[in-house]
């Protein structure tokens, strides 16, 4: 009997939930997507192959069992289904909005492969935690036995919480440091909330909070509170900081008001959403009401920069792109969705310089692809002669991020870096130059997925822990 609730793709076509229609959704900034029902997340998770070497699963940098949860849903086992993805996974609800799926899990979908359409993985994911949090299957962090080790967590974005988490049910007394004045990191003033609604993450920090975390908010390593002064309170430290330096333009009136930063961008537009008081929103400077919009990068950040400012109002929202369609980074579902409320993408075009000051304008050079680089991805070569300038009254730079110099800010020069400036630390038990202090997430990637984040979260937990269970002697050293 259970082997016929699988195995459907060949009769049942893949079916996303319900999508709001443009026209409605981009007056607000509340999710796009709906839920399924229960039946329909049944039946578009029957659709799964059982794949003997599930290449959904080794794409997932978590290594969710999908085929397996996707068979319990499929099944009606809905919270054996929920609790099987939260053993591997310590945000599905997270992963299952903000996960670029189509380069992931359903990417590599076989019966994607197969021309069936894949499974929609992350959508049903969404709808187990989902249910799970409303039927209280999301069981409280509750210790087996208190410790009396404490960890230090520097960074209140998904590494550093994933691990919070995980030190927390071993019972780690945990205190987390964050400069923000609310935990989240990047989920909460960088994502916003048409791909991820705050009360989610909201939800999660409150049950680490009831589990025991502590939070120390508006505290700027270096400034309020010196590294070595964390090391000395705790037995262990992670660093999980993340990467909020702004890789930035040059060129001539690089430098004239109406230029400004993705992440300065997005965090005015999310703080305004919990009802903060945003001077630079408020006069207009972080605001894209009534403006021609130009926004310069192919990122998901840049994804976010162009829905956030059809939502505010803007006159017209163009996205500049040095490659074409194929080759941009972004998810391309963000792409379509963008195309979907409004946005226009100016393939094969770079900024050059600008013209005003207030902005008004971008001299843009077209571009052609040529040899592939070291990375294999054609190298985009100037036009000549094609130059031309595109109006703009706001020009969102959306050119990805670099990690701070930590080692000065924190005055610890023995902090070894790499040579793009990420902490080095070993790949395997996260472990950094310094005895019992640790790094995760984009501080040591460079920037990256929430999801890879969280990985790095619970392993670094986990050798923590170990490092934490040796005797004082070994860790002392």
């Amino acid at each position: 009997m259970a082997k016929q609730q699988m195995l459907k793709f060949v009769t049942v076509g893949k079916e996303m939930p319900a999508k709001r229609e443009a026209e409605q959704r981009t007056h607000d900034f509340d999710e796009i997507y709906g839920d399924y029902a229960r039946e329909k997340a049944a039946e578009q998770a029957g659709r799964c192959s059982q794949c003997g070497v599930p290449y959904c699963q080794s794409h997932c940098p978590l290594h969710n069992n999908i085929p397996d949860w996707l068979r319990l849903t499929a099944e009606g086992r809905l919270q054996e289904a929920y609790e099987l993805s939260q053993a591997t996974n310590t945000f599905p609800e997270i992963c299952g909005r903000i996960c670029p799926q189509d380069r992931l899990c359903e990417g590599n979908c076989v019966i994607e492969q197969s021309g069936h359409g894949t499974v929609t993985i992350g959508a049903v994911e969404k709808y187990l935690t989902d249910m799970a949090w409303d039927q209280g299957w999301v069981r409280p962090i509750v210790a087996a036995a208190e410790r009396g080790e404490s960890v230090a967590i520097i960074g209140a974005g998904p590494g550093g919480l994933a691990a919070a988490d995980r030190l927390r049910r071993a019972g780690v007394q945990v205190t987390v440091y964050d400069r923000y004045d609310r935990a989240g990191g990047l989920m909460t003033y960088g994502i916003p909330g048409f791909k991820l609604e705050k009360d989610v993450v909201g939800k999660r920090i409150e049950q680490l909070e009831k589990g025991g975390v502590q939070f120390v908010l508006n505290c700027n390593v270096g400034e309020d509170i010196s590294f070595d002064a964390i090391r000395g309170k705790h037995d262990a430290v992670l660093i999980a900081t993340g990467v909020y330096k702004s890789r930035d333009l040059g060129g001539p009136g690089a430098g004239a008001a109406g230029i400004v930063r993705a992440i300065d961008y997005l965090t005015a537009s999310n703080r305004k959403g919990f009802g903060d008081e945003v001077a630079d929103y408020d006069s207009g400077e972080l605001n894209a009401e009534g403006k021609r919009v130009v926004v310069i990068g192919g990122g998901d950040t840049a994804m976010d920069c162009v829905r956030t400012a059809v939502r505010q109002g803007a006159v017209s929202v163009k996205c500049l792109y040095r490659r074409d369609r194929a080759n941009m980074p972004g998810s391309q579902r963000e792409t379509q969705n963008a195309e979907e409320e409004g946005v226009e993408f100016v393939w094969l075009s770079a900024p050059k310089g600008f013209a005003g000051d207030p902005v008004e304008g971008v001299m843009v050079q077209k571009m052609r692809l040529g040899a592939p680089d070291a990375t294999g991805r054609q190298s985009p070569e100037v036009i000549e002669g094609a130059d031309y300038v595109e109006p703009a009254d706001l020009v969102i730079k959306a050119l990805g991020f670099e990690p701070e110099d930590l080692p000065a800010l924190w005055g610890v020069p023995e902090l070894a870096v790499t040579r793009w400036g990420t902490i080095r630390a070993d790949f395997r038990t996260h472990e950094t130059s310094l005895p019992g202090v640790y790094a995760v997430g984009d501080i040591v990637r460079g920037a990256s997925l929430v999801v890879w984040a969280i990985r790095d979260g619970r392993e670094a937990a986990d050798s923590i822990l170990a490092y934490l269970d040796q005797p004082a002697t070994v860790a002392a050293e």
